[in-house]
């Protein structure tokens, strides 16, 4: 049996002297968090792990549903390789998928709602005022299928048709394998989102080429198929025909709301790179 997970980190095996072809993997550590790179260099070896040709950086700290003392740092460092992977850009759509009403699902949402959306900005003030001088970002939380009717991409395409943004950054809530990762695991990667994969519930993608411009994918695993945990303990695949179910952390609203502050801080960071935490904080 297959386990579910979303991030890229988990299709490789950690702990083998050599990775295959097409596939480059660099480690680097601050004193806030260790961040693993995986680039996938060809559509073949994407297609080994399952993943699109692309640069994958996975973000762990054990103080992700804590308040730690190091919060700037981590901020400083998550804005600094988002930028590193699409590069600096004038203008920014900031989209959250994910159902507000559903915790584990709502770290998205939670996002948009902290995020400075100043796109508005440059017509409403004066040229010397220093808010119309940050750089444009507008930000959306579109929903989900069953709320609205509509794929979340589909509404994303025509706000992107309308706003022209020269970038697009979507978190979501993923699903992981390793339940250590819980709580403790940011991903980043620069080849979109298939919203609802990592739970066997695929919608239309958000991706360069479905949207027209770069897209940097922003997830945390908030949640693990119990199949999986099962499998992962006894090493053997449980009966098929056994009932599965989604587990989460019993802590999983602290933890959505403490990281949904941590991505959006820092996402604020990366798009107005002028600002200090503590003006950020007065404007988020």
């Amino acid at each position: 049996m297959a386990s579910r997970t979303d991030l890229t980190v988990e299709m490789i095996d950690e702990d083998a002297k050599s990775l295959p072809q097409g596939i480059k993997r660099k480690i680097r550590k601050s004193s806030a968090c260790t961040i693993t790179e995986i680039i996938v260099t060809t559509d073949q070896a994407g297609q080994k792990i399952g993943k699109p040709k692309g640069r994958y950086i996975t973000i762990e700290t054990d103080r992700l549903s804590a308040s730690p003392s190091d919060f700037e740092e981590q901020i400083s460092n998550i804005a600094e390789e988002l930028v590193g992977l699409s590069g600096e850009k004038d203008s920014t759509l900031v989209v959250g998928l994910g159902n507000s009403d559903i915790t584990p699902d709502a770290l998205g949402p939670l996002v948009i709602s902290q995020v400075i959306a100043t796109r508005h900005l440059k017509d409403e003030l004066p040229a010397e005022h220093e808010l119309a001088r940050l750089g444009s970002v507008c930000a959306l939380s579109p929903g989900v299928l069953g709320q609205t009717g509509i794929e979340a991409a589909e509404i994303v395409k025509a706000v992107c048709d309308r706003a022209q943004p020269s970038q697009v950054y979507v978190i979501d809530a993923l699903a992981c394998s390793d339940i250590s990762r819980l709580g403790t695991t940011i991903q980043l990667t620069d080849t979109g989102i298939s919203p609802g994969s990592g739970v066997q519930n695929r919608r239309k993608e958000l991706t360069e080429a479905t949207l027209g411009v770069p897209v940097v994918a922003i997830g945390v695993p908030t949640v693990v198929d119990m199949h999986t945990i099962v499998e992962n303990i006894t090493g053997a695949a449980p009966d098929k025909h056994l009932p599965n179910m989604m587990v989460t952390p019993r802590d999983i609203d602290k933890l959505v709301e403490r990281t949904g502050r941590l991505l959006a801080f820092s996402i604020n960071k990366a798009t107005q790179p002028t600002l200090t935490v503590e003006e950020i904080t007065a404007l988020s």
